[in-house]
């Protein structure tokens, strides 16, 4: 097995369960030392005495890796810092920040209370802001130091914060943004020698499970082999890109980009918004549909 992380210091969030802990395993098994991050909470993100990241060390520890355990909250922007600081404490740097921490309560828009709204914003997008914002600063200092690292971040968005998913805007919005916060983040980091991508994967976690029929589903681990090498030096030239993982299938996300257009010359009249606005909408592909939709 070619060993495409040997040596090299990852932190994956989320990772006592499913995809995170797929992640974690797969990484280890390349040579990368992890730091295992899981807060214990529940599938609607309630607290629970649940330790799943330290049986996840301890498999990892079982096929020669190393690891630790990490507890903190991704959300909490002084815990986020503190286990950046702790995998360069343990393991002498930072390489590697895989985002995959996250919870779903789904509920239809008109029936979805605040509470729901900011707890799911919280924990998937600034739990994806706090780690990137650390790990970023670190890798700033190191490049001004002459010590540029070979950095990856890999973030997790997903098919429902791309096209959209019934029942879901609170998720799906939260996936969007970090779609575009892994686009803004590609272009300021790359001079630190920072890559920055995303993945929308697609499996048979404690997510999907109980919201609709998952037995054709793809399995976690499927998806980390793409991080693997998201992770590794060999993928220098890959930023700022969304990739969604079905299985044995990986598709490169097009994203926003600028479509058919018309220059008025001068400020429109909205009587004549309607047929022009109608023209190019005729020329521009249609939007796939939102998932859920008939």
């Amino acid at each position: 097995m070619n060993r495409l992380l040997e040596g090299r210091v990852a932190i994956v969030t989320g990772a006592g369960r499913g995809i995170g802990r797929a992640h974690a395993l797969e990484l280890a098994r390349h040579g990368a030392k992890v730091v295992v991050n899981d807060y214990g909470v529940s599938l609607a993100g309630e607290g629970t005495d649940e330790s799943p990241a330290h049986q996840v060390v301890a498999e990892i520890e079982a096929i020669g890796g190393e690891a630790v355990v990490n507890g903190a909250d991704v959300a909490d922007f002084a815990a986020a810092e503190a286990m950046v600081r702790q995998a360069i404490d343990t393991f002498g740097g930072l390489d590697i920040l895989v985002n995959n921490a996250g919870f779903v309560r789904d509920r239809m828009l008109v029936n979805t209370s605040e509470e729901e709204w900011d707890s799911v914003i919280r924990v998937h997008l600034k739990g994806h802001f706090a780690p990137l914002r650390h790990a970023g600063a670190y890798w700033r200092a190191e490049s001004k130091e002459g010590r540029q690292r070979a950095a990856r971040v890999i973030n997790t968005s997903s098919g429902a914060g791309l096209q959209g998913s019934i029942g879901q805007a609170t998720y799906s919005s939260a996936k969007a943004g970090i779609a575009g916060l892994t686009l803004v983040a590609a272009a300021e980091m790359g001079r630190y020698g920072v890559t920055v991508n995303a993945i929308a994967p697609v499996a048979r976690t404690r997510m999907t499970e109980g919201a609709f029929d998952t037995s054709a589903m793809a399995l976690p681990e499927d998806n980390s082999p793409i991080v693997a090498w998201l992770a590794s030096e060999e993928a220098a030239d890959v930023t700022g890109r969304v990739i969604e993982i079905d299985g044995s299938v990986i598709t490169v996300e097009n994203g926003w980009a600028h479509g058919p257009s018309r220059d008025n010359g001068t400020r429109w009249e909205a009587e004549k918004v309607g047929p022009a606005l109608r023209d190019l909408l005729g020329q521009a592909p249609a939007p796939e549909p939102v998932y859920g939709t008939a």
